[in-house]
């Protein structure tokens, strides 16, 4: 993701549904832009350069941007000036720091479009928020995580279902557990809708298309649906094919 002035909103989401959705999105930028970008978002976060900010974009992207000019701004921003202690910290610590913060704005901006909703809808989005794994608990949280997986300390390798050409489903894709060095950290599997990382215990399907991962109940696909499933198509990749073929 390139350096750019920070985007602005072209539609606001009202409903709990449609304001979660943004949440999502915006959290999975963010949870890759630390982890699997986490190489291109540290050069872009140069010391030299003014005040710069992470940002989550609602169409599931993320880029390092000056603030927004206007006061007050369209949106709640976040947090001003990432780039001034990248070089000050331990990688790890920056990152954690950056994440935590990228957390409260993420939190913020829901709000922000909650606002007109009523209580009972307000707890039902934050519920819905915290049902996910929070940015910083994506970076960080790795022990908790393998913990939850039910994947002993011996090193063993975890697996993700894949859906195969001959129509089978097999375990694929082996993720390795090991975490010796920073340079390692962003080499997790996280899921293509939600940003959350893996875990053993849940169904988890690959698009035979992107190869990106998704959880079954993010696509809305289950183990006994997948059997059925000769090549899986995320929505992305649906939707793509849906736009060429009108075209």
């Amino acid at each position: 993701m390139e350096m750019a002035p920070a985007a602005q909103v072209a539609s606001n989401p009202r409903t709990v549904e449609d304001i979660f959705k943004d949440y999502s999105a915006r959290r999975g930028a963010l949870v890759r832009a630390l982890t699997s970008d986490v190489d291109e978002f540290f050069g872009l976060c140069d010391p030299d350069k003014e005040n710069l900010c992470l940002y989550g974009l609602a169409n599931g992207s993320w880029e390092v941007a000056l603030p927004a000019e206007e006061v007050p701004p369209e949106l709640p921003e976040p947090a001003l000036g990432i780039n001034f202690a990248r070089d000050g910290m331990n990688r790890r610590d920056w990152l954690s720091l950056v994440a935590v913060h990228s957390d409260s704005w993420l939190v913020s901006v829901a709000f922000f479009f909650a606002a007109r909703l009523n209580g009972n809808e307000r707890k039902r989005l934050f519920n819905m928020i915290n049902d996910l794994p929070t940015v910083y608990e994506a970076l960080v949280d790795r022990k908790h995580v393998r913990d939850r997986s039910g994947v002993d300390s011996s090193g063993k390798s975890k697996h993700s279902t894949k859906r195969t050409g001959e129509g089978q489903v097999k375990r694929s894709r082996v993720v390795a557990e090991e975490y010796e060095d920073d340079d390692e950290e962003h080499n997790e599997t996280f899921c293509g809708t939600c940003g959350g990382l893996y875990n053993a215990n849940e169904f988890w399907i690959g698009c035979d298309i992107c190869e990106r991962w998704f959880h079954g109940k993010c696509v809305r696909i289950t183990p006994a649906k997948a059997e059925h499933i000769k090549h899986y198509k995320c929505p992305d990749c649906s939707s793509s094919s849906s736009k060429k073929t009108r075209l």
